[in-house]
């Protein structure tokens, strides 16, 4: 097979170096490795050259999740597979590439492959639980058959560490342009709806979390919700993600209690959670005019 690997970046540092020499440790190197670059003022993009990357650079105003990462696409057209990667998801051990491109090898149905995320080290209990929460130890490989036991859940998926079948992200239509949110679960999506299968690769590792103010936490909610509102056709094949949020809400509550400073503060976040997603889903009620306001808009999550 035919591998590329992606990397949207926008000024990497401070985990770069860390990022670059483990990609360099690896026993599997893609044949084309490209950076597509949102005008980062610092030195990332010569670090990167001197480790064999491509490099494409457009301009900060320009990057979209979906856009971007089809654009960097088309400029691989002899790819069979294509991994994604975000600049601060760091490979835990040589084999990681080699591990998450595996699985489509063994089966020709397959059209994602997301590996399992683990906290970076001295991740607070918030960034820790989210990864484990949603990466547990055990692979599993999701089908339509999924959608009444899983529901939302089926067609979870992570660019931070995703690889995909060239093939059968053309013959879903690519990832959108019109989102700069969720691009990865629209494109699983509508893999599973066109009978594909998305497996999560629990052998595939990387470290990967981030530390969000309350401010953040409210606008990353307020994120998905108004991408849920702008695409209906997720809840209404899938389901309604209120179950899958109190589950976690319950599991974080959980795992708070053992501190009572703990619990409150977290107990305030999953309040600004639930606020902002709710926010979200009204958002179009309000104004078509209203843009996303993500945290991720220009940087990578």
């Amino acid at each position: 097979m035919n591998i590329a690997l992606i990397v949207p970046t926008l000024n990497p540092k401070p985990r770069w170096q860390e990022w670059l020499d483990a990609y360099a440790s690896q026993t599997l190197k893609p044949m084309r490795a490209l950076v597509i670059d949102s005008s980062s003022n610092d030195d990332s993009v010569h670090l990167a050259l001197d480790y064999g990357f491509e490099i494409v650079t457009i301009k900060k105003e320009e990057f979209g999740h979906g856009k971007t990462r089809q654009y960097a696409l088309s400029l691989m057209p002899e790819a069979d597979i294509v991994i994604y990667m975000t600049q601060d998801a760091i490979l835990h051990e040589p084999c990681a590439l080699e591990k998450l491109v595996a699985p489509f090898l063994k089966d020709a149905s397959i059209g994602a492959v997301y590996g399992r995320q683990l906290p970076h080290i001295g991740a607070d209990l918030l960034e820790a639980h989210a990864r484990l929460f949603n990466y547990p130890p055990e692979s599993q490989i999701k089908s339509k058959e999924d959608m009444l036991r899983l529901g939302i859940k089926t067609a979870f998926c992570s660019n931070s560490f995703a690889a995909y079948r060239v093939s059968t992200l053309q013959k879903i239509g690519g990832f959108p342009e019109h989102i700069v949110f969720g691009e990865d679960m629209y494109v699983a999506a509508k893999m599973i709806l066109a009978d594909f299968k998305i497996m999560y690769a629990a052998d595939a590792l990387c470290r990967h979390s981030h530390h969000y103010s309350l401010k953040e936490e409210f606008l990353r909610a307020f994120d998905i919700g108004t991408f849920h509102s702008r695409e209906p056709w997720l809840i209404e094949s899938f389901g309604k993600v209120e179950g899958e949020g109190v589950r976690y809400a319950c599991s974080l509550l959980k795992e708070a209690s053992k501190s009572s400073l703990s619990f409150f503060s977290v107990l305030l976040v999953i309040i600004l959670k639930v606020l902002g997603y709710r926010l979200g889903l009204c958002q179009s009620a309000f104004s078509k005019t209203i843009s996303f306001r993500s945290i991720s808009k220009n940087k990578e999550n």
